[in-house]
């Protein structure tokens, strides 16, 4: 495993300009600017359950709508995670958490299996057309995780067990996404080299 598992990534496009680092061996601080308030929260709750470093600089046409601005965050975030990553020898690889927040319970597995491939499912009908905070739709949670698994290249499984209130739905996907996460990334003492039999993930 490489000393410092860190990234630090910038992506600019007509329709956003976004400054990203991470710090995969954090303690979970976090400084989450991306002008999409629940947005900031949903990152900053992944870092401090990730334990993950995180800070996101970005600006985008939110005028329009805020799809652009999140989705490439999560495309940053994604090719961040692969690249401070490096080799992945040592590491754990899988994660899994069962997490609640209120009526919400959500499940998340996460393989860093150098395989892109996101489930989710279980979220309540209509969810995905729910304005949280006004801004935020429902449907950019999927979105998210989408470019970030495909971007990070993890297998990812997310199920929404139960819940009603959309904040707290989408809040608990993130904290058990993170939690799944982090155990997956966590150095394993007993693994030498690649967690894998084809020497390569």
């Amino acid at each position: 495993m490489t000393a410092q598992r860190t990234a630090s990534l910038g992506r600019e496009t007509s329709e956003s300009s976004i400054q990203l680092s991470i710090d995969l061996d954090g303690t979970g601080k976090s400084t989450i600017e991306t002008g999409v308030p629940f947005y900031d929260h949903l990152l900053t709750a992944f870092s401090k359950h990730s334990l993950v470093d995180l800070t996101v600089k970005a600006s985008g046409d939110i005028e329009i709508d805020v799809h652009h601005t999140v989705e490439d965050v999560a495309i940053v975030l994604g090719t961040a995670i692969k690249q401070a990553l490096g080799d992945k020898a040592g590491i754990s690889r899988f994660g899994d958490a069962l997490v609640p927040l209120d009526e919400a319970l959500v499940q998340a597995v996460v393989d860093v299996s150098g395989r892109p491939y996101l489930v989710h499912s279980g979220e309540p009908v209509g969810f995905e057309h729910h304005l949280i905070g006004g801004h935020f739709t429902g449907s950019m949670v999927r979105h998210a995780f989408e470019a970030i698994t495909h971007n990070a290249g993890l297998t990812t499984h997310i199920t929404v067990l139960a819940g009603r209130d959309p904040h707290h739905i989408a809040e608990a996907e993130f904290k058990a996404f993170a939690r799944a996460f982090r155990a997956a990334i966590e150095p394993d003492a007993r693994v030498s080299g690649i967690p894998s039999t084809k020497g390569a993930l």
